[in-house]
């Protein structure tokens, strides 16, 4: 059985659209958007699980018998997080924290998380969190040695949820100026299946 966390979410129903394109059956997905999980399960027969991966018995839930995990459940928007520290501490630390004790209890084959390039050179709350986030992998990879614990960092997936090109292709539809910061400045990007493709490489 396989467990998605943050399942509902861009990179998390392209992922699942790959498992099933792959022949996994047996998916149970845990969000905290409710209109997104129930619109999930009227496009995939996963099972879905409304709550909060900060909540430590929410994480002893979806995690039984689970043999698989993919962590994909964060607070990724930089301003939202720098505006709100606590929450952002709260999903990616500490509910990276519930799921690795689960990891230590029910010994998955493997947990793999989605990190980001801002963990590299960290300058913000939702780079340090991350990071902080990839350190406790590395910690749990020490204690338990039955599971694999694999870690993908992340750049601009085209499109994803708060992207600037979805801000420009917004602007440019209502026929608005586009703003441009620096215009010798460099954006780097790859498609979601490319992004699908690193965490199946990574394994």
């Amino acid at each position: 059985m396989i467990l998605v966390t943050g399942g509902a979410g861009f990179l998390g129903q392209a992922l699942i659209k790959r498992l099933f394109e792959n022949g996994e059956q047996d998916i149970r997905v845990v969000s905290r958007n409710e209109k997104a999980l129930v619109e999930l399960r009227e496009q995939y027969p996963v099972k879905i699980f409304l709550g909060d991966i900060a909540d430590q018995f929410t994480c002893e839930k979806v995690c039984q018998g689970v043999d698989r995990i993919f962590h994909l459940a964060a607070m990724k928007h930089i301003r939202i997080a720098e505006e709100n520290v606590s929450e952002c501490i709260k999903t990616n630390v500490i509910g990276t924290l519930n799921l690795l004790e689960e990891t230590r209890k029910n010994k998955p084959k493997f947990i793999l998380g989605i990190s980001t390039d801002k963990a590299a050179k960290v300058t913000g709350v939702y780079g340090a969190t991350k990071f902080l986030g990839e350190k406790l992998f590395n910690e749990y990879e020490n204690l338990n040695p039955d599971t694999k614990y694999r870690v993908v960092r992340y750049g601009n997936v085209l499109y994803s949820s708060g992207s600037v090109l979805c801000k420009w292709k917004d602007k440019i539809q209502k026929g608005e100026k586009v703003i441009i910061t620096d215009p010798d400045s460099t954006r780097f990007y790859w498609t979601v299946d490319q992004a699908i493709d690193l965490i199946f490489n990574c394994l």
